[in-house]
Order: structure tokens, then C-alpha cells, then sequence
């Protein structure tokens, strides 16, 4: 496995064209770097939801935690007037109290000719169309978990589709990636559940672009993005036996079943329409810009399999709906996000695949996040997707210690995200957020479980040293979900440049 990914890898590097040797003199210019120290300190059942997710993995549920971090990059966009461009960056953590004592979060090479980009290894990367500091995250690929290594060609901005006068645009791209959680998976599972090993990623998205904004204010995006995790090999509990065997079902699938759904194993009973765990989502926004202002309402809309996917069981009832107002400048707030969460239907509690016995197809109960051979949509823990489904990090708390899976996926959540910037020196945003969890269909709780997450965050960055932050934050939880907790974050930040050409 890792010899074959060494192979692709170099392979990768070989289509680096001749003429990107220009620009090897200047990748030392324009060089960032910088370094935290973090501290959380609280008390309650869990740390506060927000200091735990949508920090790409590097939250932790525990109550306090310390986490130092140093990163070096060069943006890819610093030669944005050149045709051939080249961007690199590591950032590395280490603490106490964390998943792991230490971890390289990031770790990648961007070679960009004109629009289109080859980036290869580990990269945060935000959701698709939604308010990276405000949003609660994409249903299909959020800023939960920690970032999947990869290599991707892509299209990373809304590209001009010549011949169009400015009004139709493409963005788009097409990854293959590997998991890094094995020994994660092997100590969480233990003994008696279900794990995967070396597992293997791919994801892609077409996303659309209509309208001009120099010439009309309202522009439409729209497209659809998809991802799967296939190969590797899957270990399942044996009774209360501590040793494993593998998984009846086929796991080698290859790279074009990954790409388009397909190649499951007739062999298999359970799921035989396509080789790995499949999710996607469907993308939809409208923006108005005005004269200093503007508002955008969204869709993201997730689906598991083909009952989803289209309308075979009528208009789409389970989605994440947003809208994000930008107000004209001023001292108390600038930016404000509403979105709605719900997941309660999941094409209704019934599913059967067809069978020689009873013919008749049933794709209802889509689970969402779960699949039976790779326990569910994560990776280290956290979900890949919003973290309003629960990730199975928080499933000791839930009674359902080492179990892989998303027992909580039938959601109906409320989420309201402020930021502002009163002054040169000073920012602030705050969130509050309701969930309702009704449990899973096959896994049901007696009475809806309520949470109430709370963030309030305020940073200061002083103008006599340029650099430096302060950030200070405090984290809220109420309700039988997650239980209470209080707790204070302290961030000390500190950033500057190697080396700035003028």
C-alpha cells in the first residue's frame, strides 16, 4: 500500500512541466510563518461543542487540553500574475489532552498554471460555498475532521468559460486520497467492533456559476459534489472474541468504481450497488450584491445513495438551508448566518434491497454517515461532513463506547453565527445553536435529546506589534444531548514573514 502510493505520487511530480523551473528561484520569497499556544480549561461532561468541532480535527472533548502549533507556507496565489505559480506550507501540533501527543495537521505542494492546479498532500480545506467562520460546515465534506492526503487536480475558483462574456463560470476538481486513522481506529474499536484499515479517498465536485456581478447584482451557483471511501480492509467483531477476521464483502475496489458508483460485490446481501461507503451533496445559492452589502441564501442537500440523489421518493425533505447577510460597514457587526439542519427523514424507516424471495426495492433508511463495513463517514474520530450528526468521538458519553458508528443522525438543529470588528485591533463573533436528536432508525431514543451550544469569542490583535493575537473565548453546553460544561479558551498567536518581496 504504501509502496503503490510512493508510485502515484512520483508519477504526479513527473507532469510537472519544464517550464515551471522558472519559478524555483523565487520559493523562498513571499514565505509566512507562525506559532500558537493554546489552552482549554473547563469542567462538564464534555468540552463545549464548539471548542471541539469544526477545528479539522483538532478539537478535543475532553475538558482541558494544551496544543502548541507551527506552521511555514507560501501561498500558490502569491504570483497570481504569473502564469506558472508555486505554493507550499507544513504546520505540525503537538499538546497534551489531544487525540494524539503529536501530528503534522498539514503538509502539501501546489503547482497552479493559470486557472488549474495539481495540490498534493494534507490541507484544510473550507466547504463549498458557505461563511468559513460563521457556518456550521458541508453535509458532504465540512472543517470537522482532520485533513485526508491527496493528491487533487483542481479548478479552485470560478473559472471564466471563454466566449461567455463573464456570465458562465466552472468550478470543479477530482481527488484520490488515503486515511491516516489506523491506529486510531484499531485502539478506539478494541476488542469487539468493527474497524477498517488503510482505507483509501476520493472526492470531486462540478460546481456552476451564472450571472456577472459588474453587470447584474444576482448571480446563481449551483453543482453537485460527491466523495466515497473504498479499498483497504475491514475487521468485524466476533462474538466477544478478541480476534478478528475479515470482512465477507469485497474491499479492493478500484479507482473507476470509486469514481462512478458501481462494482459492489453480488456476493454481498447487505449492499451490492457499488463498492465503498458513497455520500454527496447537491449545491445550491443565490447572491445579491449591493452598493456595500450583500445577502446570499443556500442549499446543501445530502444524499447516501440514488433515493437521495434524485427524487425517487418525492421533494427532498432533508437538507441544510442557510442565508448569510454582509451589512455595510460599521462598528458592531459585519457579518451574519442563519442555517437550518434537518435529517429526520432519510427517505423514510424502511430499507430492502431486492431479493429473489421479495423482488421489491425499498431504499429508504439511508442512515446517514453509517455504512455497515466501514463503521461511518470520518476520520480520526470526527465526521467529514456537519458535526450536528454526531461523531463517534462522543459515543462513550452516548452508550456506545468503541461502536464506529453515527448513532445520532436524525437531527433537526437551529444555528445563528455573528461577527464584527468594532475597531483596527479588536474582532469578535459569536454562535448559538439548538439541536434536536431523535437517535437513528435502528437505533431510536425514548424522548428527543436537545443541545444548546454557545460560543463567544473576542481577538485582539494590538497595532503596536504587528503579529500578534490574543484570542479569548468562551464555550457553553446545556441539555441531555451532550450534557453541560463550561469552559474558557485562551489562544497566544504569533505570525510574520520570512521573507516579503516589496
Amino acid at each position: 500500500m504504501k509502496t503503490g502510493r510512493i508510485i502515484i505520487a512520483s508519477l504526479c511530480l513527473l507532469l510537472i512541466p519544464f517550464s515551471a523551473k522558472s519559478q524555483i528561484k523565487r520559493l523562498g520569497e513571499d514565505v509566512r510563518y507562525g506559532a500558537s499556544l493554546r489552552g482549554t480549561f473547563g469542567s462538564g461532561d464534555n468540552a463545549p461543542f464548539w471548542f471541539s468541532n469544526n477545528r479539522y480535527g483538532l478539537g478535543a472533548i475532553g475538558d482541558n487540553t494544551v496544543m502548541a502549533r507551527a506552521y511555514i507556507k507560501r501561498d500558490v496565489e502569491t504570483d497570481s500574475l504569473r502564469n506558472w505559480r508555486i505554493g507550499y506550507g507544513a504546520d505540525l501540533v503537538a499538546g497534551y489532552g489531544n487525540q494524539s501527543k503529536f501530528s503534522v495537521q498539514q503538509a502539501f505542494a501546489d503547482l497552479q498554471w493559470k486557472m488549474l492546479r495539481l495540490s498534493l498532500g494534507q490541507k484544510e480545506r473550507p466547504s463549498e460555498l458557505k461563511n468559513a467562520e460563521l457556518s456550521t460546515g458541508g453535509m458532504t465534506l465540512g472543517m470537522n475532521a482532520r485533513p485526508i492526503p491527496q493528491i487533487r487536480l483542481e479548478l479552485p475558483e470560478f473559472w471564466t468559460v471563454p466566449g461567455t462574456k463573464g456570465w458562465f463560470a466552472i468550478k470543479a476538481h477530482i481527488a484520490y486520497g488515503w486515511y491516516t486513522d489506523n491506529k486510531w481506529q484499531r485502539s478506539f474499536a478494541g476488542t469487539r467492533n468493527l474497524y477498517t484499515q488503510n482505507s483509501l479517498f476520493h472526492s470531486k465536485a462540478l460546481l456552476m456559476k451564472i450571472g456577472n456581478e459588474e453587470k447584474f447584482p444576482l448571480t446563481l451557483k449551483w453543482g453537485l459534489e460527491m466523495a466515497c471511501q473504498f479499498g483497504g480492509k475491514g475487521y468485524n467483531e466476533v462474538g466477544y472474541q478478541k480476534e478478528r477476521i475479515e470482512q465477507g464483502v469485497k474491499l479492493g475496489g478500484n479507482i473507476l468504481n470509486a469514481f462512478v458508483p458501481s462494482g459492489g460485490d453480488i456476493n454481498d446481501d447487505i449492499f451490492s450497488n457499488a463498492t465503498g461507503n458513497h455520500v454527496g451533496s447537491w449545491h445550491v445559492r443565490l447572491d445579491w450584491a449591493g452598493k456595500g452589502w450583500s445577502v446570499g441564501g443556500y442549499m446543501d442537500h445530502l444524499f447516501e445513495d440514488h433515493s437521495q440523489l434524485g427524487m425517487q421518493y418525492g421533494f427532498w425533505k432533508d437538507m441544510l438551508l442557510g442565508l448569510e447577510v454582509n451589512l455595510p460597514k460599521n462598528r458592531y457587526v459585519s457579518d451574519v448566518v442563519y442555517e437550518h439542519i434537518g435529517t429526520m427523514n432519510q427517505s423514510g424507516p424502511i430499507f430492502h434491497d431486492a431479493t429473489q424471495e421479495n423482488p421489491q426495492q425499498i431504499s429508504a433508511n439511508d442512515a446517514y454517515y453509517n455504512h455497515h463495513v466501514y463503521g461511518s463517514w470520518q476520520h480520526a474520530g470526527f465526521v467529514m461532513g456537519n458535526p450536528f450528526i454526531l461523531s463517534p468521538m462522543y459515543n462513550a458519553f452516548l452508550g456506545m463506547r468503541g461502536n464506529l458508528y453515527n448513532c445520532y443522525n436524525r437531527v433537526n438543529a437551529h444555528h445563528v453565527g455573528l461577527k464584527g470588528n468594532p475597531a483596527a485591533w479588536l474582532s469578535w463573533r459569536a454562535m448559538y445553536s439548538y439541536e434536536k436528536n431523535l437517535g437513528s432508525y435502528d437505533r431510536p431514543v425514548m424522548d428527543p435529546l436537545k443541545g444548546h451550544f454557545l460560543l463567544l469569542e473576542a481577538i485582539y490583535r494590538p497595532t503596536w506589534l504587528d503579529g500578534l493575537s490574543i484570542a479569548v473565548a468562551y464555550g457553553h453546553n446545556n441539555g441531555k444531548l451532550l450534557g453541560k460544561a463550561n469552559g474558557a479558551m485562551l489562544t497566544v498567536a504569533w505570525d510574520g514573514w520570512i521573507r516579503k518581496t516589496e
